[in-house]
């Protein structure tokens, strides 16, 4: 499932202190309200519930839509070009300066939220608008995943339009990130110049989670198909009634197709890790590892549907090794240990029963509740039963019918194909304001002197709040962030 993102916050920021139109005087004072719509709503979500959150997802959304239309319409018009067909006169008084807290750095007190960091110009507040919405997104994804593992299991219509419905939102976050990397390389004055703090919306961290959403897309790709998870998911569901199960078969092509999918998917979590790991600043050990997850578990199931191609051509003993290949993947102990009878096997099958237990009960209480994320343990946790299972079934077969030598896994790695990508044709496009709305923007801004004074007392509030906030903490290192909440506000 796709990482946990926690959202940024802001500080106030005021177009009309900046900005002046002599054909539209409007359009700063309603750029500086929807921008303080997204500043409450960022700082309320992150003062909900784990429940509350997922249910507020949706409207946050279109909170940071609405804005960037807003936005974009103002950097259209700075660069002298038109919008909408109409000659936006928009002149810069001061240099916009605004504050934006990264979330996928390292803080430097464990617990605590990393510091805002401020910067001066457009683009800064820009491209932070643009990866909110963008972490957004994958968060919407992630929620819908969850709802697979609810307590009532899901039918293969819902599930596949659960999939689908995450595809969906994988694919907008994907272009945004898309674009972000695209307006730094194509900008003739080069990228922009940002704090070296603000790591969200580096080139390199940009490139990275661009890489991770293909990743994730191409194993939603194999998933939508993949009969095995649901078996999966169906059989651990202790309120499932269901007692006949249909064995799973894979056609040869098929099973071939998406192993070079979950090669390629490997491929970008590799490249989504240099790219983290070549970054001057300390990225966020949570994103790292979830990348390391994601990889080896795309790597695991390319192995296991080359088992099944293996097995479909009568190898049983070579689909086996595969299969040994892909426990070896996810750091699982060979089957000749992990099913030996002696006191500490038992112990150790024991306590992985009690994990996955646990787990699921954690799964399914977040999927009725319509919150939380596993992040990278649900990819891993479900490949590995379905590999338990699988080998579990051909070593049975292999041992009465078919007596083939396993032969070792290890030189079987170098037989890999390489990878394949799912074509991803979206394209994110800056939408600005309409025709109909600049010509609203034409008006004087009513109430000018009692705006000012709204703004002038909200500032002063604005004030005490960020301090306040920036006195919130988070659950120590190991805590579960999806359920704590903070008290300090």
């Amino acid at each position: 499932m796709p990482f946990a993102f926690l959202l940024s916050t802001t500080s106030q920021l005021s177009f009309e202190s900046s900005l002046t139109s002599s054909t539209h005087p409007s359009l700063p004072s309603a750029a500086t309200s929807r921008r303080s719509l997204v500043r409450s709503s960022l700082k309320e979500h992150k003062r909900l519930s784990a429940a509350d959150q997922a249910s507020h997802l949706p409207d946050l959304a279109l909170v940071l839509d609405e804005y960037l239309k807003y936005l974009i319409s103002i950097d259209v018009s700075l660069s002298g070009r038109p919008i909408s067909g109409e000659e936006v006169d928009l002149a810069l008084v001061n240099e916009v300066e605004v504050e934006w807290r990264p979330t996928l750095s390292t803080s430097t007190l464990p617990g605590r939220d990393s510091d805002r960091v401020k910067a001066r110009g457009l683009d800064f507040e820009l491209y932070f608008a643009h990866h909110t919405l963008a972490l957004v997104h994958s968060l919407l994804a992630s929620q819908s995943l969850v709802s697979i593992y609810a307590s009532v299991t899901p039918t293969p219509e819902e599930r596949t339009q659960l999939i689908q419905n995450a595809t969906k939102r994988l694919r907008a976050a994907h272009s945004l990130h898309a674009y972000l990397g695209h307006r730094s390389n194509s900008s003739p004055d080069g990228p922009p110049l940002f704090p070296p703090a603000a790591v969200d919306i580096s080139p390199g961290v940009q490139s990275a989670l661009q890489n991770l959403a293909h990743a994730e897309l191409n194993l939603l790709a194999v998933l939508k198909d993949d009969p095995y998870p649901a078996v999966v998911i169906q059989s651990r569901n202790k309120d499932d009634r269901e007692w006949m199960f249909k064995s799973p078969s894979i056609p040869r092509v098929a099973a071939q197709v998406r192993r070079r999918l979950c090669v390629g998917a490997a491929d970008k979590a590799e490249a989504a890790l240099a790219s983290l790991r070549s970054s001057t600043a300390k990225i966020s050990k949570d994103l790292i590892e979830y990348c390391q997850t994601v990889r080896r578990t795309a790597k695991a199931k390319a192995c296991r549907f080359a088992a099944l191609d293996a097995d479909l051509s009568g190898e049983t003993g070579k689909a086996i090794a595969w299969l040994r290949a892909a426990m070896h993947e996810l750091g699982i102990d060979p089957p000749d240990h992990h099913y030996r009878s002696t006191p500490t096997a038992g112990l150790k099958k024991l306590k992985t029963s009690w994990t996955e237990k646990r787990e699921d009960r954690r799964l399914a209480k977040a999927a009725d509740s319509g919150g939380g994320s596993s992040g990278g343990s649900g990819w891993l946790a479900d490949e590995s039963r379905i590999l338990d299972f699988l080998d579990r079934k051909l070593t049975k077969e292999n041992d009465t019918i078919n007596v083939q030598p396993v032969p070792d896994w290890r030189p079987l790695l170098s037989t890999m194909p390489t990878g394949m990508h799912i074509t991803i044709n979206d394209r994110w496009l800056p939408t600005p304001l309409s025709e109909d709305e600049l010509i609203a923007m034409r008006s004087l801004p009513e109430e000018a002197g009692a705006a000012a004074d709204h703004r002038h007392f909200g500032h002063n509030s604005s004030d005490a709040e960020d301090k306040d906030e920036g006195m919130e903490r988070r659950p120590a290192a190991g805590a579960d962030y999806a359920t704590a909440q903070s008290t300090y506000y």
